[in-house]
Formats: C-alpha cells, structure tokens, sequence
C-alpha cells in the first residue's frame, strides 16, 4: 500500500475518533463530564501525546537519516563512476568498448531511478541487472597491461568496481525503507486516542472542529513526510537525480 493511501486511511481514523469524542460528549451523563474527570482525561492525553511526539520524533529522524543515507551512496557512486571512467581513458585506447558500455549501463541505471515506478524499480536488483556491473569488472579482468603504468590503472580500475558492487548493494537493501510498521500502527494507534479524547473535551462549534480537522491533516500529514522519506527512490518525495545526470555527462570526454 502506498503513503498517500496509508495516509488517507490515518487521516480517516483520527478525524473519526475526533467525531466519536465530539458524540460521546452528547450521550455522556454531566457528572463524567465534570471538571475534574475532564482534567484526568487531559492528563492521561497529555502522556501519551508526549510518548507519541518522542515516538514521532524518533521516526521523522529515521526516516530522514534513511533518505539521506541513499541519497549520499548515489552520489557516491556517480563520482565512482565517473573516477573509473578517468582511470580507463588513462589506460588508453583499449578501453574504449569498456568505457561506451559504462557510459551506457549507467545512463541507462540513471533514467530507472528518475522514474520513481516501483514496477521498474523492482528490476533494479535482478540478475539481469547486476549482470552488467559483473561483465563490466571480467572486461577489466581481461585488459593486459603493456607496462607497469597500465598495470596499476588496471588495479586502480578492478579495485574502483569493487567499490561499486558493494556501494550498490547497500543502496539494494535499504530502498524498501527501514521504518517498523508495528511501531507506526502503534504510533497511529495512539494519534486516534488523543483525538477521541481532544472531541471529548471540545465545545460543539465550529472553531473547534475545525482546530480538530486542521491537526488531523498535521498529523496524517508528518505519516506521509515519514513514509515517503523511507523509500527514497519512489513516491512523491525522492531522491533528486540531477548529480547522477550531471555524472553521465562527464562520461566518455
């Protein structure tokens, strides 16, 4: 299920608890809505939206530190990329075919990741995929040195595609996010709690359903910014790919 309809679905259940507040407080008899049962009621909502906000908290950083994460490894391997591309030109010629093909599997790896659909996403990890970063480093394998300065290029080269199968890799495990959904669900479970409780408390006017409405919308809001962080290659919220472009345009000078 995607954010925006996981969000949806909060919002739907906050704004409705707040609803199920605001009728209670109709049915209610007076003397539960006294004074001071109301004050426990805030008391009891005060600490647990304290433990939500913390929980909160903690997920916005999660998520964040996960976008960020993926964010700097791309980065990180278009200016592999483009250092391996260097190394090859200094080779010389004979690694023109290996260069063209570089240029071509990453562009091609560039423009799968500016898409943001999952379906292409989910190719991303395949065999057929890591396929092309394998026959790039038996091409580079098969090179023969003429002299000792080709010989440490070829090394420098080998070495800087071994670099890029591991940083690739850990971009494959974290692009499905990192965020555990049975800590959401509790967190989302504690947001319908405290808007029961803020209908309960609340006057039967306008100003405050709306006030109600308007933090239902913060609230499902700051799940959506959580969930779209954590999986930054897709969605509304991701990665930009202008380094990466940037990074194929150096290619192959």
């Amino acid at each position: 299920m995607g954010s925006t309809a996981i969000s949806f679905i909060v919002l739907a259940c906050v704004v409705g608890s707040a609803l199920v507040g605001l009728s209670l407080r109709r049915v209610l008899p007076e003397h539960h809505l006294n004074d001071a049962s109301l004050g426990v009621v805030k008391l009891a909502t005060g600490l647990i939206a304290t433990l939500s906000a913390l929980v909160l908290g903690l997920l916005i950083s999660s998520a964040k530190g996960s976008f960020d994460r993926v964010s700097n490894e791309l980065v990180e391997i278009a200016a592999k990329v483009v250092a391996l591309d260097r190394v090859l030109a200094d080779y010389g010629p004979d690694t023109g075919e290996i260069r063209a093909a570089l240029k071509r599997d990453f562009a091609a790896k560039v423009e799968l990741i500016a898409s943001g659909d999952r379906g292409q996403l989910a190719t991303f990890g395949t065999r057929e995929s890591l396929g092309a970063l394998e026959r790039l480093q038996l091409q580079l394998w098969r090179l023969k040195p003429g002299d000792e300065a080709q010989q440490g290029l070829r090394a420098r080269a080998v070495q800087i595609a071994a670099e890029l199968a591991s940083t690739r890799s850990l971009v494959m495990l974290q692009q499905d996010g990192s965020i555990p959904m049975p800590l959401l669900s509790v967190l989302v479970l504690w947001l319908i709690i405290i808007f029961a409780s803020f209908g309960l408390c609340a006057p039967h006017n306008s100003t405050a359903v709306g006030a109600l409405l308007v933090c239902a919308l913060c609230a499902s809001g700051a799940i959506f910014l959580i969930l779209e962080m954590d999986q930054p290659l897709e969605g509304w919220i991701r990665i930009p790919v202008a380094p990466l472009r940037a990074a194929v345009a150096q290619l192959g000078l």
